[in-house]
């Protein structure tokens, strides 16, 4: 398992964006937690196996359906800010 963090572009504020997916991060028992950044972008930060990477990128990538993704990056981090037994959206 390796701990990344995601950053998403596009109009992912305002739009449920947040809800949509950690709604979906917990339904697949995924642990991080999901956060609106004050540059207009997402933060995910989540715990994944590497056969679970595509799916959590397909979420991501997808959003809600108000919204409109137009970049995901991502990097492998080693000090992960969390601890959660699941899924959360920080304010």
């Amino acid at each position: 398992m390796q701990i990344y963090r995601f950053i998403v572009s596009g109009k992912v504020q305002g739009v449920f964006y947040r809800k949509f997916v950690s709604q979906e991060m917990m339904k697949e028992q995924f642990q991080g937690y999901v956060k609106n950044l004050k540059d207009g972008t997402v933060e995910m930060v989540a715990a994944v196996y590497d056969d679970d990477f595509d799916r959590v990128m397909q979420i991501l990538r997808n959003g809600s359906p108000a919204s409109s993704v137009e970049n995901v990056s991502y990097k492998s981090i080693e000090d992960a800010d969390f601890v959660t037994d699941g899924f959360e959206i920080r304010y």
